[in-house]
């Protein structure tokens, strides 16, 4: 998949974050899944069943294929998520399981 900006405008303000552990610069207006495209990251997640790379298709929340875990947090949309500074992007590999889903919320599980 071949990636590039439409509109090379005005420079924005730039946020650092990581992506994979790799510091990255986006435009600080970005979306984390543009900003992960333009780092080059085109696999986005696995699927829970198969282990299928999924990459972003509609980049407008309608999808769900664009979830990564964001902070520890898993399964944020990654088009729908803005860009903030320190922010730790990795993929997300495969399904959620209980007991991480209710550490990341702080709950436990029943």
């Amino acid at each position: 998949m071949a990636w590039r900006r439409i509109e090379e405008g005005a420079r924005e303000a730039l946020v650092s974050l990581h992506i994979e552990g790799r510091p990255v610069q986006a435009r600080s207006d970005d979306s984390v899944a543009v900003a992960m495209l333009e780092a080059g990251v085109t696999v986005f997640r696995e699927t829970p069943v198969s282990g299928a790379p999924r990459a972003p298709l509609c980049l407008m929340g309608v999808c769900f294929e664009c979830l990564v875990e964001i902070d520890g947090r898993p399964n944020m949309q990654a088009c729908m998520t803005p860009v903030a500074e320190g922010m730790q992007v990795r993929p997300q590999q495969g399904a959620r399981h209980l007991q991480d889903a209710c550490q990341a919320d702080g709950q436990r599980p029943a």
